[in-house]
């Protein structure tokens, strides 16, 4: 983005490609503030200036977006770890310095609310507190001005079809009426994705491409796939869901190196040890600045408007995502530049070329090539 920030709903339907950056989550696990398993934000509670940092990170390397840090922010995972009574304190804080970086940045400001952990389609009083948790995190993204709000991660069709009626229902926000073509809610626009693992169905047994159609007609914004399966493997399933979806589709992979034998991120193996990597080994596995780029490039090619990346994102993964889709976001004045190294970058005619000769060929040994 760039100049003055649209509307939200106005960029959908001029057709603007949306870059969002996600995976906050993972991120401080891997950096230590934040414990893997539960994978509860406590860290907006414990270091809060480390959670702005972040949105400014992502921020710097070219997302739209900044995304409040309330994944898993709700009552029910707060109540295992005895902190329920923080809950409002963890969402509004989440929400306000999210507000602050996106205003600062020109950027848009989305409020999230994920799995509820307590969703069981037949039973009435799970649905009523699955309803709950989703009221509350809608009403205070509200009251924090969120421009729009993320449903995400949703293994089962009925719950984020709830999450997006609760939307509706609860997120009246300053919003137009059906101003597009598609049937926007009314309220706060909702941009709905779920989680693809080894089938292309939900948990309840609804091809994911259908299920995105459905919440398409019933009013999401936006539909499609986060988390779950990396680049390789999202795609084919996010073309079939172009197929059909009429407005704008999501895709945002986590950056892990999926293949069809593992096509999610918790099922990779070590190629090494051939042991399970999920969650502590995953550094093993994961993508390239390349992977990253050529799959960017593709969503590109195939028409994808809302792009992104989910758990295991960092900010040079998403500097190169934007600068695939031909941004030029202010981390790109640190983008690599290997011209300017005095050794591996030396050329012919440089005084140092013969000292550099001998430092490539110490570097790369055999694996000396016409690029190196």
């Amino acid at each position: 983005m760039t100049g003055t920030r649209t509307d939200f709903k106005t960029a959908l339907e001029n057709g603007d490609t949306i870059l969002v950056a996600e995976g906050y989550v993972r991120e401080f696990g891997r950096r230590g503030y934040l414990k893997m398993g539960p994978f509860i934000p406590e860290v907006v509670l414990d270091y809060p200036h480390l959670v702005q940092n972040m949105y400014e990170e992502f921020a710097h390397a070219g997302s739209d977006v900044v995304e409040a840090l309330t994944y898993y922010g709700h009552k029910e995972k707060l109540r295992l770890i005895g902190r329920e009574d923080e809950l409002e304190k963890l969402n509004r804080s989440a929400l306000k310095m999210a507000r602050k970086v996106a205003d600062d940045h020109n950027k848009w400001m989305a409020a999230g609310i994920c799995n509820s952990a307590v969703y069981e389609p037949d039973n009435e009083k799970a649905l009523r507190d699955t309803k709950q948790i989703f009221q509350e995190q809608i009403e205070w993204a509200v009251e924090e001005n969120a421009d729009y709000i993320i449903g995400e991660t949703f293994n089962d069709y009925g719950e984020a079809a709830l999450a997006l009626q609760s939307i509706q229902e609860f997120g009246k926000g300053n919003c137009n009426l059906n101003t597009s073509e598609y049937a926007f809610a009314v309220g706060l626009p909702a941009v709905i994705t779920l989680t693809a693992y080894f089938p292309d169905v939900t948990t309840d047994n609804v091809p994911l491409p259908e299920a995105c159609r459905r919440l398409e007609e019933q009013g999401a914004a936006v539909v499609g796939l986060n988390c779950g399966r990396g680049p390789r493997t999202m795609i084919p399933l996010i073309k079939e869901i172009k197929k059909v979806c009429k407005g704008p589709i999501a895709a945002l992979p986590v950056p892990f190196r999926t293949s069809d034998e593992c096509k999610t991120f918790q099922s990779l193996i070590d190629p090494e040890t051939g042991k399970s990597v999920y969650p502590n080994d995953l550094e093993c596995v994961r993508c390239s600045n390349s992977d990253i780029r050529n799959f960017a490039e593709e969503a590109k090619e195939i028409g994808i408007k809302y792009v992104g990346l989910c758990c295991g994102n960092c900010g040079q993964y998403f500097r190169e995502l934007a600068e695939a889709f031909g941004r030029r976001p202010l981390a790109s004045k640190y983008s690599t530049d290997m011209k300017k190294n005095q050794f591996l970058g030396a050329t012919k005619g440089n005084v140092n070329n013969t000292r550099a000769d001998l430092i490539r060929d110490f570097v790369y040994g055999n694996n000396r090539n016409e690029n190196c």
